[in-house]
């Protein structure tokens, strides 16, 4: 009889050392997942404060009324920037950082280029693609 609990209690540590074991892999699982969340979460706010000091740089840039498009490459860092001047005296500036873009509008103004007061937009508020993408190959 004695043999019996031995065997009951040595078959219940195990039952329970098997339940905390598969707990602790479900809780590594959800602690891999979120690490891995969160890491793709800061890539992006990291990704997206770089493309709004693309922004910033370009909108200060001394960009001219001609040519229709000019683009510029930020000296030390990956900023690309490329300014569209459209047929109705406005402009699009478009701002780049990685995969990260960002548009403003403005207009020519007594030739100077006066950019929207109401800020940046995430998507191109223009239907043609080619105002909406920065071409590789003419920034400078």
């Amino acid at each position: 009889m004695n043999r019996q609990r031995g065997m009951s209690s040595l078959a219940l540590v195990l039952l329970i050392l098997m339940l905390g074991s598969l707990m602790l892999n479900g809780l590594n699982q959800q602690l891999n997942t979120h690490i891995r969340r969160t890491s793709s979460e800061s890539e992006h706010l990291r990704q997206y404060a770089q493309v709004q000091s693309a922004m910033m740089w370009a909108q200060r840039y001394p960009w001219q009324r001609e040519p229709v498009l000019q683009c510029l490459r930020h000296p030390s860092e990956p900023w690309l920037a490329c300014l569209h001047v459209l047929s109705d005296q406005a402009v699009l500036l478009t701002a780049g950082s990685g995969k990260q873009r960002l548009w403003r509008g403005g207009r020519i103004e007594r030739n100077n280029i006066v950019f929207s007061a109401h800020g940046w937009s995430d998507f191109c508020p223009h239907k043609e693609t080619e105002l909406c993408q920065i071409p590789q190959n003419n920034a400078d």
